[in-house]
């Protein structure tokens, strides 16, 4: 085994950075996770806390407001599952097909740009297209004689403001690593379909996707483990007190009642219970992607 690190010290020594970074702020930070057993103390610290066993849990349960929460954030994770995770993929397929490489390599800057604004700027964004007095949106209900809708303030489009924003944020950085894939395929695949007639759509789902489906297997599987993840500062920016019934999400929530009302115990509980049900999720998808495609993450 010594040798076998000396052989590849170079690789070793270019890991070593990441492998620190995951344990200092992935690995080592599991240990606070005792404290939602425990009636955390700041000034106490962990050793010094009482010990209370499953009662954050029970309070977290029991709590008239967790179903609502709970629900929100599983309805928006498999909107995002259902409507944004395909988003990529789609968007790749269709950039595979542009022959002119000029206008490939433009079309490919301008749908990544949107990937490099924070959260901030595409709400601001957002609150700009949508608003009720000069948004373009309501501006072209208007020419149909529509009344304009504050998107915003009705609790009804929350969601789909927030998996549409995701969307066009992020869908097109998304597309790299299918863009990689599809490259990888040999040229010779669709040569000889082009002989056998296969048009541009039957080699499409003849090659390409049967090609992509092992990275769309590891990629969804990594998805899901977010499930209940869906992004605290995404869904804050969009928050109001108008539509907060059906846009608070379990990472709002955890930060307004961790970080804002001091609860530290009862928020680590919820946090650990997010993460128990990510790591179940991807343990069952593996399981089932190695039923029926033969691949997993391990």
């Amino acid at each position: 085994m010594g040798r076998w690190i000396w052989k590849y010290r170079a690789l070793y020594l270019m890991s070593l950075p990441g492998i620190v970074f995951f344990l200092v702020f992935k690995y080592i930070p599991l240990a606070g996770s005792v404290i939602a057993f425990q009636n955390y103390n700041i000034f106490s610290g962990i050793a010094g806390s009482e010990w209370v066993g499953l009662e954050h849990f029970r309070t977290m349960f029991a709590h008239y407001d967790f179903l609502r929460i709970l629900n929100n954030t599983l309805l928006i994770g498999l909107y995002d599952v259902v409507f944004a995770f395909p988003a990529p993929i789609v968007l790749a397929l269709l950039l595979n097909e542009v022959r002119k490489v000029v206008y490939k390599r433009l079309l490919q800057t301008v749908v990544y740009m949107p990937h490099f604004l924070s959260w901030v700027i595409v709400s601001g964004i957002a609150i700009g297209i949508f608003s009720p007095s000069t948004g373009a949106v309501n501006h072209l209900l208007g020419w149909f004689g529509i009344e304009p809708i504050y998107f915003l303030g009705e609790e009804s489009y929350i969601r789909s403001i927030l998996i549409g924003s995701g969307i066009w944020r992020d869908s097109g950085y998304g597309t790299i690593i299918y863009l990689a894939a599809i490259a990888g395929i040999n040229p010779e695949l669709y040569e000889a379909a082009e002989v056998d007639g296969a048009n541009r759509w039957r080699q499409t789902l003849a090659i390409t996707l049967p090609a992509l489906l092992p990275t769309i297997t590891i990629l969804f599987l990594l998805h899901i483990g977010r499930f209940l993840d869906f992004g605290f500062e995404r869904v804050l920016v969009f928050l109001n007190p108008l539509n907060v019934a059906k846009g608070e999400i379990l990472d709002t929530y955890i930060y307004q009642q961790g970080l804002l009302q001091q609860q530290y115990s009862y928020t680590t509980a919820m946090g650990l219970f997010k993460s128990v049900i990510g790591l179940v999720l991807v343990l069952i998808g593996n399981f089932l992607s190695k039923k029926t495609t033969g691949s997993g993450l391990y």
